[in-house]
């Protein structure tokens, strides 16, 4: 499938001061961008020696320094500090084997509990045999469930939200608004690690649709951007668990606890229960720090008022690696769409050395991390070289390498998806000048705002 977001390139930026030529310097510039220099590139960055650019793997820091070289070749500066790199840390964190037992019987994760990685620290083992019954783990001035507790070293049970009236009155806030500590349970996990709690069992009330959106994070296999939440500082462990599984741990003081949250409830007073229990809890984890990079190279502007706005230039050059002993070469994903900006950069710096460059400048950038969600371009739109407010726009490549089975008979054409979500000027900039120099059939299926593969916000573009 053709993917190209935003806008035809090299004649839609009405880029190139205006000359007498038998050709227009548009058609002469990109004329420079052949098949045979796409193949180029292209069996390079698909081949297998580059295993797939995995990012953070061997392969994809081959493919960096790849195109770095062809910035390098072109001419083109370094533009963070003296490297054509922006570099990327990103974190992986899983569980390596997660179990509960409680009272000899083992629980299912995901099913009666569950706990993210992410706020949670490696453990190997631990035993529990009472549980401390504090309400909602909250404490402020006016209401504290903590006060007169002894919670050092042991594990705590706590509702999520906040206690709530018949009449729907916060006993935290005296209105029908609720509170921080209903909206950010990681509140009540960071005020637990500070009052020296081993773990804390949050009793989820709407555990269903919850869990659900708690297995696409957990079990997803993406990267996040820095050190991640770092829970060894912040929270203490804490495991999300359902009403039933909450029942069996109170046992026969359940009667009990339920009377002492009513009252919380009703009265704004905490009132602790102890329970007693057998548990066994481990939480194997598995950690990575992996590095990964953006790759840049600009080209400036010749018109010096125009040449402070920066077009930015995308393509994601990481693909999925390998699986055993399969290589994932990703050709047409994206080996195709880096090929292409790659060639773009070098007939848009032709054009520039021969003094037909265009009037704004042009970051061209290669991003790593899109198949683990879009984090290479995240990154750059949080850390940005150049400053967002002078970037007009970003047109992002993406899958570029193939025909497909609707146009079998026609290959000139190409998918445009964004060009009118932004910018009703870019569209037509975009028509006019395809109408007028290219001749394309652009090809508007996936733009629609109801199409169900939601291709506009699943490509790097979108973090711009």
């Amino acid at each position: 499938m053709r993917l190209f977001i935003a806008l035809l390139l090299l004649s839609s930026l009405n880029a190139f001061s205006q000359a007498s030529m038998p050709i227009s310097p548009q058609e002469k510039y990109a004329a420079t961008i052949t098949s045979k220099d796409l193949s180029s590139h292209l069996y390079v960055l698909a081949s297998d020696s580059l295993e797939g650019r995995e990012t953070g793997k061997p392969g994809q820091q081959k493919a960096a320094s790849y195109i770095a070289r062809q910035f390098q070749q072109m001419g083109l500066p370094a533009v963070n500090g003296n490297s054509y790199f922006q570099k990327i840390s990103f974190i992986k964190e899983s569980w390596q084997g997660i179990s509960l037992d409680i009272n000899g019987e083992r629980m299912r994760h995901l099913w009666d509990y569950y706990a993210y990685p992410s706020t949670n620290i490696g453990r190997k083992s631990i035993d529990i045999d009472q549980i401390v019954f504090i309400g909602y783990g909250i404490e402020t001035d006016k209401y504290s469930d903590y006060k007169g507790v002894d919670v050092k070293d042991k594990a705590v049970l706590i509702y999520a939200g906040e206690p709530v009236s018949k009449k729907g009155i916060s006993q935290i806030t005296g209105s029908k608004d609720l509170s921080e500590w209903s909206t950010d349970w990681r509140k009540k996990i960071k005020l637990a690690k500070e009052k020296g709690v081993s773990t804390v069992f949050i009793i989820d009330t709407d555990y269903k649709n919850n869990a659900a959106e708690a297995r696409k994070i957990i079990l997803n296999s993406s990267l996040k951007l820095g050190a991640g939440e770092q829970p060894e500082n912040n929270y203490v462990n804490n495991l999300f668990i359902t009403s039933k599984l909450a029942k069996i741990i109170m046992g026969d003081a359940y009667k009990q606890v339920i009377k002492a949250r009513n009252k919380m409830q009703k009265k704004g007073k905490s009132r602790s229960v102890n329970l007693p229990v057998q548990i066994r809890l481990k939480q194997p984890k598995s950690k990575q720090q992996i590095q990964g990079e953006n790759v840049l190279g600009y080209i400036e502007g010749s018109d010096e008022v125009l040449k402070d706005e920066l077009v930015v230039i995308t393509a994601h050059y990481d693909h999925l690696g390998k699986r055993g002993s399969d290589i994932y070469n990703g050709a047409d994903d994206n080996a195709s769409g880096s090929s292409t900006v790659l060639e773009i950069a070098e007939a848009f710096t032709l054009a520039a050395e021969e003094g037909k460059g265009a009037k704004r400048s042009i970051l061209v950038m290669l991003v790593s991390g899109e198949e683990k969600g879009l984090l290479g371009s995240e990154y750059y739109v949080k850390n940005p070289i150049f400053p967002l407010e002078q970037t007009i726009a970003n047109i992002n490549i993406d899958m570029v390498g193939r025909v497909d089975e609707k146009h079998k008979d026609n290959p000139n054409y190409i998918y445009v998806i964004g060009s009118d979500r932004l910018s009703t000027e870019l569209h037509q900039i975009n028509e006019t000048v395809n109408q007028e120099m290219v001749g394309l059939e652009l090809d508007y299926t996936y733009n629609a705002e109801d199409d169900p593969n939601r291709y506009y916000y699943r490509s790097d573009h979108y973090n711009f």
